[in-house]
């Protein structure tokens, strides 16, 4: 890989690892309702990405079904998760993404599952387990059972993208951001109260993170994720990525006060070591891996 490339995926993942913990400000600590928050962010990503929006890729379905996972479910569910977990345990537990993918790819577009995928797969799921179950999880709070319905909704996204062709970033982005905008819009008047009071007393602060999360991360970083997934094979990229959560722990640590305990830190070793045993595998045919959530 290129310098300036290995640079630029550093980059994506401490933007996307920032963004993160501040999510995690914004819904906690600044108590902003979690569908209000998604709703903002991807209505002002559908309002910049405008001009990319027509014409509408086909089939149609597909592309709103898409967006509808990978991002008000997959985000919706994420900000729900973070209200009560930490940014840490979080980043570890999105890392099922990869067993839930593999499985899904098995289940769904009939590829093999080999034994280092099955092994990687068990490894991941026994670190996020251990989050779930093991010593000290009820520290982590019933949240990353939210975080993982946002993998599971993230994971059916993708697999579901395989089956789309020819469909550029940015268009991709536009339809994203204007369905999940009308979804979650929908979903904070109906189930939410004290949005625009909570956005309120938040101020300025609120408005500077929800703006760096839809037009650095949403738009910046992922287009930047998509141009690498063009030019590399998909098993250097992944494991590359696992800078992520890495980052997100360390900043966690810095501007949350998450403490890493035997159990964060087992988790967490199994997870990434299960996630490099998958990545490992040499493919004939380039597959896109797991999306880092952004």
């Amino acid at each position: 890989m290129r310098a300036a490339d290995f640079a630029l995926l550093v980059l994506i993942c401490a933007v996307g690892a920032l963004s993160n913990v501040l999510s995690k400000i914004v819904v906690d600590q600044w108590a902003v309702p979690p569908l209000f928050f998604a709703a903002a962010r991807f209505a002002l990503v559908a309002v910049i990405m405008l001009p990319w929006l027509l014409p509408m890729p086909r089939p149609r379905w597909r592309i709103i079904l898409i967006s509808l996972l990978m991002g008000g479910g997959n985000f919706a569910l994420l900000f729900i998760a973070l209200q009560t977990a930490s940014p840490s345990a979080v980043a570890i537990v999105l890392q099922a993404g990869v067993p839930i993918t593999v499985l899904l790819s098995v289940v769904m577009l009939g590829e093999r599952l080999e034994w280092r995928r099955t092994l990687g797969s068990a490894l991941t799921m026994a670190g996020v387990l251990i989050l779930l179950w093991g010593p000290g999880a009820l520290n982590y709070s019933g949240g990353l059972w939210f975080a993982i319905a946002s993998t599971f909704a993230a994971a059916l996204g993708i697999i579901v993208m395989k089956q789309v062709e020819d469909v550029s970033p940015f268009r991709f982005q536009a339809w994203v951001g204007l369905v999940s905008a009308l979804s979650l819009s929908l979903g904070t008047v109906l189930l939410e109260q004290g949005q625009w009071q909570a956005s309120a007393d938040a101020g300025w602060p609120f408005l500077a993170v929800l703006a760096f999360t839809a037009i650095a991360v949403s738009i910046g970083a992922h287009s930047a994720y998509f141009h690498l997934i063009g030019r590399y094979e998909a098993n250097l990229i992944a494991p590359l990525t696992l800078m992520l959560p890495l980052m997100t722990i360390a900043l966690g640590v810095i501007m949350t006060g998450d403490v890493i305990d035997l159990g964060l830190a087992t988790g967490t070793a199994l997870a990434i070591a299960g996630v490099l045993l998958v990545a490992a595998r040499r493919n004939r045919v380039q597959t896109l891996p797991p999306v880092p959530e952004l």
